[in-house]
Order: C-alpha cells, then sequence, then structure tokens
C-alpha cells in the first residue's frame, strides 16, 4: 500500500500560542489509522488543517500536508473545494453547527452530490434518500424532507457521515463519527465505512476517544497529548504493549465491561422518590395531519442519592424524556413530579425554586454556551440568576468548579470557540454543578471526552452524588460508562421503555430482545492486560 494521505512536522497555532509541534502521520490506501488522545491535545487540529478548514486565528506555521503528490497545506482555496467531498469526506465533531438550520436534510445531501457531478437535479433526491437509509436513518422518506433540529444528536451525525461518504471519497476524515451513536447503529456505521474502504481501497483518519472502537476498527493507532504524537504503532502493539506512561494512564482509564463493576447499588429510600414521571407522552408535528410519536407512555422514578439511567438508540426518546423532565418540553400526556408537586403547575418562586434544584446537562455543549461570553461568566451565570454569594465568593466558586472538572485555571478568560468539544462539555457541567442542584439530569455528558478526562468527571459526579445526595439522571448511549455509574437502568426503544432493573440484572440477565441486541453490539476490542 502507499501512502495516500501524509503529514510531514507539521505546526500550528492561533495566535501566539503553538497548539500542534511537529507531527508527522501517514495513512495509506485502503488503512484505517485511529488518532487518540485527551481533548484539546489538537487531533481536531490535524483533521482541519487537511482540508483548510482550521477556525479564524489558526494558521500552519510549518511543515507540509499532502494528498498523493498534491500539496494541501499550500493549495488555494478554490482546490480545496473541489477536493472536500469528492476526494476527501469529513465527518465534523459538531453534527448540530455543520448542518444548515433552515434547510431540509435531503436537500442538503443533494446539493453535495449535484456539487460534484454525481447526480443531477432529477436523480439527486432519491440518491439522498437511498444515502440516509444506507447509514441507518429510521424513515429517510420522512426525514429527508425535516431540518436538522428535527432530528435527534445521533440522526444528524448519521446525516453527515452520509454527506462525507456521498461520492465515495479516497479519504475519509472521521472526527467522533460514532461518539453521538447508541452501539447498534455505531456497528452499522462502522462496518460501513470498512465496506467502502475494503472497495474502493479508501483510507479512514479516525479521530476518536473510544478505545475500544480504535482497538476494534483500526489498522494502526497514533496517541496524541498535548500537540504531540507521543506513540504510534499497530494496534495490537500500541494497546497490548504500550511504551508511553500516557498510553498507559489511557489505557487504565478506559471504562470496560469486561472489569468488575465496584459500585454498590443505592437502594431506594423508604419516603417517596425525589422525581416521579407517570405515563408520560410526547408527540410532534411532522407536517400535516402526521405526527411523530417520541415518547409513548413513559414511567420512571429517581430517589434522592440515585443514579437512574437511560439508554437506547438515538431517537429512541432518552432526549425528549429527559427534556420533559426538566420542564424544557410539554408532554402531551402523563404528569411529572418533584417531591410530589407537579411541576407543569409551578408558578413564580416554586419555578424558581425548580430551576435551582434542577439542572440540565445539554447534549451539544456548542450550542448551549454563549459563544461571546468569557468562560468565567458562563459558569458563574446561575449563580447571578439566583443571587447565590456576592462578586469575590462567585469568581472564587468558578475557580474551584473549573478545577474540579479538570480545566486549566486559564480556562476562564477564554471563550467557547477556543476550547475543543470535550472542553466544553466539562464547562457545562461545572455549570450545572454550580448552584449544588437536587437532582441533575445529564444527556451525554461524556460523549465528548477522551476516556482520562471521562474517567475524571464519573468519579467526580461520584464524589459529588455521595457528598451531597445528589440524584442523577443520566442519559447515554456508552453502556460501559452506564454499568459503572447507574444504580438503576431503563432500556428505551421507539418512545417506550421496554426494560428497566437494577444495573446487574439487567446487563447480566436482560429479558427484553432489544436489551440483548444493543449488548451483542458493544465492540469487541479488549486489552491485554490492566496497564495501571
Amino acid at each position: 500500500m502507499t501512502d495516500l494521505l501524509t503529514i510531514d512536522d507539521l505546526h500550528v497555532r492561533y495566535g501566539d500560542r503553538e497548539v500542534v509541534h511537529g507531527v508527522s502521520l501517514s495513512v495509506r490506501s485502503g488503512e484505517v489509522l485511529a488518532l487518540v488522545g485527551e481533548s484539546g491535545s489538537g487531533k481536531t487540529t490535524i483533521a482541519q488543517s487537511v482540508v483548510g478548514l482550521l477556525p479564524s486565528g489558526g494558521q500552519i506555521t510549518g511543515g507540509a500536508v499532502r494528498l498523493d503528490d498534491e500539496r494541501l497545506d499550500r493549495a488555494p482555496e478554490r482546490l480545496l473545494q473541489k477536493i472536500r467531498g469528492a476526494r476527501v469526506g469529513v465527518v465534523p465533531q459538531d453534527p448540530t453547527s455543520s448542518l444548515n438550520p433552515v434547510r431540509r436534510i435531503g436537500d442538503q445531501i443533494a446539493e453535495i452530490l449535484r456539487l460534484h457531478g454525481r447526480a443531477d437535479r432529477r436523480t439527486a433526491a432519491s440518491r439522498a434518500v437511498q444515502i440516509l437509509r444506507e447509514v441507518g436513518v429510521d424513515r429517510p422518506e420522512v426525514r429527508a424532507r425535516q431540518r436538522p433540529q428535527e432530528l435527534s444528536g445521533g440522526q444528524r451525525q448519521r446525516v453527515l457521515i452520509g454527506i462525507a461518504l456521498a461520492c465515495s471519497p479516497e479519504l475519509v476524515i472521521a472526527d467522533e463519527p460514532t461518539s453521538a451513536l447508541d452501539v447498534t447503529v455505531q456497528r452499522r456505521i462502522l462496518d460501513l465505512l470498512e465496506t467502502r474502504v475494503r472497495e474502493a481501497g479508501a483510507a479512514v483518519l479516525f479521530i476518536t476517544h473510544d478505545l475500544a472502537v480504535a482497538a476494534e476498527r483500526a489498522d494502526r493507532i497514533a496517541v496524541m497529548q498535548h500537540g504531540v504524537v507521543v506513540e504510534t504503532g499497530p494496534t495490537r502493539q500500541v494497546l497490548d504493549e504500550p511504551q508511553h506512561d500516557y498510553t498507559r494512564r489511557l489505557l487504565a482509564a478506559a471504562p470496560s465491561l469486561n472489569r468488575p463493576v465496584t459500585r454498590v447499588a443505592r437502594p431506594t429510600p423508604d419516603g417517596p422518590t425525589l422525581l416521579t414521571l407517570r405515563d408520560v407522552g410526547k408527540n410532534f408535528r411532522l407536517g400535516g395531519d402526521a405526527q411523530n410519536t417520541a415518547v409513548d407512555r413513559v414511567s420512571l422514578d429517581v430517589a434522592a442519592g440515585q443514579t437512574v439511567s437511560l439508554v437506547g438508540e438515538s431517537g429512541s426518546g432518552k432526549s425528549t424524556t429527559a427534556r420533559i423532565a426538566v420542564r424544557l418540553e410539554t408532554p402531551t400526556a402523563g404528569t411529572v413530579t418533584l417531591d410530589g408537586s407537579d411541576i407543569g403547575r409551578l408558578r413564580g418562586a416554586s419555578l424558581r425554586d425548580f430551576r435551582r434544584r434542577v439542572q440540565f446537562v445539554h447534549q451539544n455543549p456548542y450550542l448551549s454556551l454563549n459563544p461571546s461570553l468569557r468562560i468565567a461568566d458562563i459558569v458563574e451565570e446561575p449563580l447571578r440568576a439566583h443571587r447565590i454569594g456576592d462578586r469575590s465568593s462567585r469568581r472564587a466558586r468558578v475557580g474551584e468548579l473549573l478545577e474540579q472538572v479538570s480545566l486549566p485555571a486559564d480556562t476562564a478568560n477564554r471563550r467557547p470557540a477556543e476550547l475543543s468539544g470535550g472542553q466544553r462539555q466539562r464547562v457545562a457541567i461545572a455549570r450545572a454543578l454550580a448552584v449544588e442542584p437536587d437532582l441533575v439530569v445529564l444527556d451525554e455528558p461524556v460523549s465528548a471526552l477522551d476516556v482520562s478526562v471521562q474517567a475524571t468527571i464519573l468519579d467526580l459526579l461520584d464524589r459529588l452524588q455521595r457528598d451531597l445526595g445528589l440524584a442523577y439522571l443520566f442519559i447515554s448511549h456508552d453502556l460501559a460508562v452506564v454499568r459503572q455509574i447507574s444504580d438503576v437502568v431503563a432500556v428505551m426503544s421507539a418512545g417506550r421503555i421496554v426494560e428497566i432493573g437494577a444495573t446487574t440484572d439487567v446487563f447480566d440477565n436482560p429479558q427484553h430482545t432489544y436489551t440483548r441486541e444493543l449488548l451483542a453490539a458493544i465492540p469487541t476490542g479488549t486489552f491485554a492486560g490492566d496497564h495501571r
């Protein structure tokens, strides 16, 4: 195999701060190279450098990037526009900000096909529906007529994967392409990528924090830390015999379904539960008389000091259920109560108290953080809103929170656009914890985090729960994480809870066919030992 992509001594800086320090990598035709490392290590910056999509202020200051013999780092924008989508397909990290919110999904896929001459106006629409079907989008004819905000995060991610593969490119740069996907769709997508690589001899630069996926799918692995590649080699060699201390720490931090569960389940107290959902339903209009039942007769209890997790494929209703629980969506049926009070009837001071006691961590931190504010102001915002402390004590609290979620102190003076996806997620968690709520609803809170920071956040959540008696409603598609953190697991499919029980019962003795399918789809990549 010949090198299709070559990165030689690449240096990238933002203003006076260099973030990539002399990185050299190559990806051969027909090969999958996984680039792993903590958020902020430079992985996404490398992907953006290859196709000339560095954010404002980013600049390549040294080295070279070549696709075959084509020099990309010096290529004019006109040439890069021809290469993007046709020869290089890119799956960006953030599915929401990468899709046009005012255009229908089918039109956005059809556009890339027409732009590169792969379809005409007559055939592009039907081909777009076919692409949606290939990447596992349900009811593709309906979804093609919808806009991005009408889809779940996982569905939007699948749309972007479909766009990236639409023109059968020679190189696919996939930046966390399955971070928003449940394990069943993840397997389908990765199988599709693998098939394209095999059939077309394409190459894949696969950026991921999921070491199990890297172990299962990559031919080689490159490990990044602080803008430098610290280790690279064949997958089994890197995972079974890591040479660098940082690689060993990553492996030690990786959650695994094969490790014993050390968490002791907290029994439900004898008194009333904190949060109760009873026969909750939610319908959304699709246009005309058509409706989509996103949540169908869901009943759920969350006790003080307990973690209840919702799992299931994207589009199953998990996020909608979470939003109903915090009164960001109004149910079309059923009731939600906090300490026995119907939250739909709260007004004035009672509603204000509810907003303090129940905090929400959104699935997409980029959209939930004000881009014009400094991080210090974002984290301090709920303290000001609820009139907690004075200016001095609030700023001290901000510093404590940033330290708790493993962000350096100088993060306080930066803005969201200057942070990686994982760093933005940590800011969102810090903001939610600022007012010391009774219940935190976390929608995929660690999906954007590398395993080392993920372990830090999960340990933090567990410690806060023990110290403060916090309750969590935890939404995730990462079953290894769910097993590690949960007391109770509820499995959702097509808007309904199909199985619910104690964590060990659900994982060790699943009763429903769908639960068994979820567990069977988990990546089988394993590590030779515990590298602690």
